[in-house]
């Protein structure tokens, strides 16, 4: 895989076990949006074994068990926009905002031009 400017492949593993399927495209696309972004990324949420995605209450669907998806911390509304800013850059089109992260992701299987609040 070619490599990541930003990231160790290692942040993006399930937090329950060493599982970590992520997917190529969404890694190189999300490194890119941190360069863009220009503030760190801390993923508090990479890949999620169907056994962590049940245990936090992860929609069987969801595009982290997939390794389509990640979520971001973030905890003021400038680095909120920086980083929103930053994945639309990179091609994104699938973000939910929360009071305390970004869900990021660019699952094929689901619909695109979307953003929601938690």
């Amino acid at each position: 895989m070619e490599e990541l400017t930003h990231f160790k492949h290692d942040e993006f593993r399930c937090t329950c076990c060493p599982a970590n399927e992520m997917v190529k495209t969404f890694l190189l696309m999300i490194d890119y949006a941190r360069g863009v972004a220009g503030v760190p990324f801390k993923i508090t949420s990479g890949y999620r074994c169907q056994q962590h995605n049940a245990m936090v209450g992860g929609v069987s669907s969801s595009s982290h068990t997939r390794g389509w998806a990640a979520d971001i911390a973030c905890d003021t509304s400038r680095e909120r926009f920086a980083i929103v800013n930053g994945l639309i850059e990179a091609g994104f089109t699938r973000i939910g905002i929360a009071d305390t992260f970004i869900h990021v992701d660019c699952d094929p299987a689901k619909p695109e031009e979307v953003m929601w609040v938690y």
